[in-house]
């Protein structure tokens, strides 16, 4: 590798615009972000399937799944 070409590798302190806050290693020493895994639906259980056309139904009823 060659010398003084790369970034300084530091701590991070992330914060999330619904208040979480956390730390990790970047290049940056600061990071504002608008979605975390505290708020994200997919990661907090509140996420929902639009299913306009049945297609989960139908896929449920042609391999039995409840």
């Amino acid at each position: 590798m060659k010398r003084d070409i790369h970034p300084n590798y530091e701590e991070c302190k992330v914060t999330c615009a619904c208040g979480n806050s956390f730390t990790v290693k970047s290049n940056v020493s600061e990071m504002k972000i608008d979605i975390c895994n505290a708020c994200h639906p997919f990661f907090t259980g509140t996420e929902k399937v639009a299913d306009t056309t049945g297609r989960i139904d139908k896929f449920k009823k042609k391999y039995n799944l409840s």
